[in-house]
């Protein structure tokens, strides 16, 4: 724990008892971070490597994004995702403790584009464009994609309003297509090609424009 191990200074001092209560003028330092309030909006776009769950915990021992967190930030219990990409996915994901900004990237109703660049196991066909605009039926029901564009041979830039769980992913295999690496590279209009797997950014105001902006730049 934190706590017991002195990593906690409140006010300046080391505190070492779990019992202690913080106050709103209080000021908390972990590990050399001074901690933000609870009530003070944190938003954060995050790149998930592949072979990380979106979690808070995980039963069987597997890495969760909020590990790539400084410590400061992973106590902060009310820091949730807000659009999940499954394990063998990587690329963009959003970390608010803002409940509005959750539901609204999280909601189909929303229609927020999320982009990724796909790539597969064999060359993609043209007439399978069409097929992924006009829509295909999987098991969780129709869905379709807004835009399918093939960047090369093996690799597809897919453009999603619904986002259901492995949508990409099982709209390929009904095509006959094995997914060999998904990246979200664009969640509305908001794009960073710095950010390096694992790494992670504070996002302000002029972002959470672009996340729900419906025009392109």
């Amino acid at each position: 724990m934190i706590v017991t191990e002195g990593r906690v200074i409140i006010n300046g001092e080391v505190c070492t008892s779990l019992s202690t209560r913080v106050g709103p003028e209080d000021e908390v330092e972990v590990d050399g971070q001074i901690l933000k309030p609870q009530n003070e909006p944190i938003n954060i776009l995050l790149y998930k490597p592949r072979g990380y769950i979106c979690s808070r915990d995980d039963p069987q021992g597997r890495s969760t994004i909020f590990e790539l967190l400084p410590k400061y930030l992973q106590i902060q219990r009310n820091i949730h995702y807000a659009g999940r990409l499954d394990l063998d996915s990587e690329g963009l994901i959003v970390l608010t403790n803002l409940g509005n900004i959750s539901q609204k990237l999280s909601h189909p109703k929303a229609k927020i584009e999320k982009e990724y660049l796909v790539s597969v196991s064999s060359p993609f066909q043209e007439i399978h464009k069409e097929q992924m605009l006009h829509g295909i039926e999987i098991d969780s029901g129709f869905v379709r994609a807004i835009s399918v564009e093939k960047v090369s041979k093996r690799n597809i830039a897919i453009t999603l309003e619904q986002g259901l769980k492995r949508q990409i992913r099982y709209m390929l295999m009904a095509l006959n297509y094995r997914v060999t690496r998904l990246i979200r590279v664009r969640i509305g209009n908001l794009v960073d090609t710095s950010l390096k797997p694992g790494s992670w950014r504070f996002i302000g105001k002029k972002d959470l424009n672009k996340l729900f902006s419906k025009t392109k730049d």
